[in-house]
């Protein structure tokens, strides 16, 4: 037997399992709990089954059937969880939605669940166009700077005299005609793109030069204009747009993913430095930063109350749910302002109690979960900072909201993930799942040695050959992430 056919008879041994038939079971099990839930929120509401039990059950059913659909035709081996956990956090966000609706006498057709089911199969659109255009990750690593100009333009967007939008005291919309949009969430994943491609080819020079104090590798002062350069971008959105929020997403995320790549403590400690005299002089300078900590420490003072009582409803809204919740339809979540936005988890846990609501940061878990096992197996650096940086900015979000609606940490205006209402949420988070599915397919499925030639040019049996030669096109394979000793799956003769 040749070398090149041994191998490919170990590479079908060694095949990792596609998993579509378990992620086809869960997508079942995601619909029915979303289906149920549903059919509880009527009985308990109007003490009848739904009659459109078909338009939000049924379309969000259609929504993710699709998408399981283009998985077997274009990333079959991708992770089989992430599409299911997402479809349940979205259905049972369209059911909470619902459930506002009916509070506040909406009808199903001018209500905000169907908005978001409409937003909803928009978002799920451009997840499948991402999946069938991006055939591999490594593509966007070539517009790194693109993403990164892209991104500063939108996150600046806001600020524009005659197209930002300012509501509730942040400046983070921009509205052209009768449409607004966040463009802080696009944002979000181009400087992601961004800080991967930028990392992956610093990080030599950022975890191995540079004096050493008290056993940690200290950064050199010209290698200090990335982080400070981020840092001063979030105090610009804090400062001007008033978006704290925002502001410790993107620094946080950037700190992160710079752990990731070098692995050096100091530079999480110089991060968290910087952050905390950010937020301090904010505070000592910025009233409405004064605002939100004194909401914070002491909600229930009279300074607090005089400017929100918004996180007390929320509090006495949990704190009613108790630990089993009163169940759907059965409590008041409608009485806390932006219950389908800003306050969607309050809402989940009054009706849904604390088991509820830890189930539901559970799933948020889950997902961030399989994201960074996404980024463990990849098979380049680029991918690896890529899905992290993804898995990251979606924990970093969850943390935010609910920290701050249960007084972790001051109140900001992020929205969650995929429950509550707004379509450039959901857009962008779609987006974010389907990259991650095309990283999990990318470094789960088996490099075939007769494929064609790869972007660095030799083909993966010159690059097997030549592993075995030890001759440099191994270590040109090697270095971009693209040669099979980057797999453990794929084993030569």
């Amino acid at each position: 037997m040749t070398t090149a056919s041994s191998a490919r008879a170990d590479e079908r041994w060694l095949a990792p399992r596609r998993g579509r038939w378990r992620e086809l079971l869960l997508l079942a099990a995601a619909i029915g709990i979303t289906a149920l839930a549903y059919l509880n929120l009527n009985l308990a509401t109007t003490g009848a089954p739904p009659e459109n039990m078909a338009t939000l059950a049924g379309g969000m059913a259609g929504i993710a059937l699709l998408f399981h659909l283009v998985l077997w035709w274009r990333a079959r081996y991708a992770d089989p969880v992430i599409l299911p956990v997402v479809t349940l956090l979205n259905g049972l966000g369209l059911v909470m939605l619902h459930r506002l609706d009916i509070a506040e006498g909406r009808s199903l057709g001018a209500g905000v669940a169907s908005r978001q089911l409409m937003w909803t199969a928009l978002a799920v659109v451009v997840a499948m166009a991402v999946l069938v255009l991006l055939r591999d990750h490594r593509v966007l690593r070539r517009v790194t700077w693109t993403c990164a100009l892209l991104g500063f333009v939108l996150l600046l967007s806001p600020l524009v005299p005659g197209l930002g939008v300012a509501n509730y005291g942040s400046r983070i919309w921009i509205g052209i005609g009768p449409f607004s949009f966040q463009p802080g969430e696009v944002a979000k994943i181009l400087l992601t793109i961004f800080f991967a491609g930028y990392l992956v080819g610093a990080r030599d020079a950022l975890s191995t030069a540079g004096p050493r104090l008290l056993g940690l590798q200290l950064p050199r002062g010209r290698d200090l204009g990335p982080i400070l350069m981020v840092w001063v971008l979030s105090i610009l959105i804090l400062v001007f747009e008033k978006d704290l929020g925002s502001s410790l997403l993107f620094f946080g995320l950037f700190v992160a993913m710079l752990y990731v790549a070098t692995e050096r403590l100091s530079w999480v400690l110089l991060g968290l430095t910087m952050f905390a005299g950010g937020a301090v002089l904010a505070w000592r300078l910025f009233g409405h930063v004064q605002q939100r900590v004194t909401m914070w420490l002491d909600p229930f003072s009279p300074e607090a109350l005089s400017v929100s009582n918004q996180v007390p409803l929320g509090l006495m809204g949990m704190a009613n749910g108790g630990l089993l919740g009163t169940g759907l339809g059965r409590g008041r979540p409608d009485l806390t302002y932006f219950a389908e936005s800003d306050f969607i988890m309050p809402s989940f846990a009054e009706e849904l109690g604390l088991a509820g609501f830890m189930a539901m940061v559970v799933l948020y878990g889950i997902l961030v979960q399989r994201g960074l096992r996404v980024a463990l197996g990849s098979r380049d650096g680029f991918g690896t900072l890529l899905a992290a940086g993804l898995s990251f900015s979606v924990a970093l979000q969850v943390f935010v909201v609910v920290g701050g609606v249960t007084r972790v940490i001051p109140l900001t205006g992020l929205t969650t993930p995929f429950l509550s209402a707004g379509g450039s949420s959901l857009l962008a988070n779609w987006t974010i799942a389907a990259l991650l599915l095309r990283l999990s397919h990318d470094a789960r499925a088996p490099i075939p040695l007769d494929d064609e030639p790869t972007p660095t040019g030799d083909s993966p049996a010159a690059r097997a050959a030549a592993l075995q030669r030890g001759t440099p096109a191994a270590e040109s394979g090697r270095a971009h992430g693209t040669g099979p000793q980057a797999s453990p799956r794929v084993v030569m003769a």
